[in-house]
């Protein structure tokens, strides 16, 4: 049998390589390359992307979601995944006019593609606490200067060490993280987890940072300059890619982030720390993060304080900055080790908090 539709007029099909046209509830993706037509299903068989809004990459419609391809007339996957197939539709051109045979679409096939390693079950491995520590400063990789903030994060980490914890550094500037594309713009479904960039680009370094957020650490310490009165454009840059994260709450229902706590170092040469850390502070609530009493410590000498080798002196030297650095991640760790049921290492930090105490009465 036969079911013939007219879809439009085919001279106007012929102007742009790709059109996408909806009929009732059904979607096509009308090409026309070398003089030849070919209609297949305007829906990817990945997460339902619309291969008519795509491109042409030689004789394949690449889906603007994911860069899933499949043979313009056919309807096969690109080489490897033949047989991971969309609907493709016989047609015929009568008065000028193409038409679609809607009874002759071949079955579609979704042919089981290899999940992402990071979507693997949540699941924490026994062992000690263990905390990340993220710098966000960014400078000349060939000529670093002094940062205070990676200053402070860098004595947070080995107090950590201190109690047992096992420690990660991830300083942002070293590593390659390409923008955020903001896929969630086009649809909301097509922001996944891991994100695009993430699964397409082997070189792109976020998955390092998905890994640690979703399945190695129990607590983070978040380092930052100021900027103009917000959070360093590195960061920026970290979070933008983390919205894969938050939307899966909102989208999928899944929650990545469980008993994860989150702590900040804010230091810079103006001001405006509580904006900053605000802004912070909510992002990582808005991914389901839990912050200790007195989540963040902060250094700013004002917007007037022009004499930053003074300040990096000052940082450098004082006393009182450096046993707050070591406070917080204390702070972290007692709650961190109650998130995860750690009874021996709560009860060794009550023991060290106490120790550190006394040597912190007796510096003061």
């Amino acid at each position: 049998m036969s079911n013939w539709v007219d879809i439009g007029n085919a001279e106007k099909f012929k102007m742009q390589e790709l059109t996408e046209i909806n009929f009732g509830k059904t979607k096509f993706a009308v090409s026309y390359k070398n003089n030849e037509f070919g209609i297949i299903s305007g829906v990817c068989n990945h997460v339902g992307g619309p291969l008519g809004t795509g491109k042409i990459d030689n004789e394949f419609v690449v889906c603007p979601w994911h860069f899933w391809k499949f043979h313009r007339k056919t309807g096969k996957g690109e080489p490897g995944f033949e047989e991971d197939k969309v609907p493709s539709y016989n047609f015929k051109i009568e008065n000028g006019n193409l038409f679609v045979d809607l009874d002759s679409a071949t079955k579609r096939n979704k042919l089981p593609h290899a999940p992402h390693p990071l979507t693997r079950k949540i699941q924490r491995e026994s062992g000690n606490l263990r905390i990340v520590g993220i710098s966000t400063t960014a400078r000349n990789k060939n000529y670093p200067r002094f940062s205070t903030s990676d200053y402070l994060l860098d004595i947070s980490l080995r107090h950590a060490g201190s109690f047992g914890c096992e420690t990660k550094l991830f300083k942002l500037n070293d590593m390659n993280i390409g923008n955020c594309e903001g896929y969630y713009s086009q649809s909301a479904r097509a922001c996944t987890f891991p994100c695009t960039i993430t699964q397409q680009d082997p070189n792109d370094e976020m998955g390092k940072i998905y890994e640690a957020f979703v399945h190695w650490g129990d607590a983070f310490i978040i380092s930052t300059p100021i900027r103009w009165g917000a959070p360093s454009s590195l960061y920026f840059k970290m979070v933008e890619r983390m919205n894969s994260i938050q939307n899966q709450e909102t989208i999928a229902g899944k929650h990545l982030l469980k008993n994860k706590v989150v702590g900040l170092i804010i230091t810079g040469g103006q001001d405006n720390v509580q904006g900053v850390a605000g802004s912070m502070l909510s992002f990582f609530a808005e991914l389901g993060c839990q912050f200790p009493q007195f989540p963040f410590i902060a250094h700013s000498r004002g917007w007037t304080a022009e004499d930053m080798e003074n300040n990096v002196k000052y940082v450098k030297e004082n006393l009182e900055l450096h046993n707050g650095a070591k406070a917080l991640v204390e702070r972290i760790i007692k709650m961190g080790s109650l998130m995860i049921g750690d009874n021996a290492l709560d009860q060794k930090f009550e023991k060290g908090g106490r120790k550190a105490s006394r040597k912190l009465k007796d510096e003061k």
